[in-house]
């Protein structure tokens, strides 16, 4: 797996199975975001990534292994 770094787009795939995942935060599988402050620690369950969902301006702090990168499309 690679580093989520700031900038990269990903989705919210799946629940994940670390102790910081919130029941609330189910809404959100599918959602797609932009990564605004990803964490140093990689592949770590414990890092929590910072991510700006679209289409609801809030910004949650997510468990790696929930998220997946999307393709960067270059126009």
């Amino acid at each position: 797996m690679q580093p989520f770094r700031q900038g990269d787009k990903v989705e919210i795939y799946r629940k994940s199975d670390d102790e910081n995942w919130e029941d609330y935060m189910e809404e959100y599988i599918g959602f797609h975001g932009v990564v605004t402050d990803p964490d140093t620690v990689i592949n770590d369950p414990q890092a929590l990534v910072r991510v700006t969902l679209d289409g609801t301006g809030g910004t949650h702090r997510f468990p790696q292994d929930c998220l997946r990168k999307l393709e960067q499309t270059q126009v």
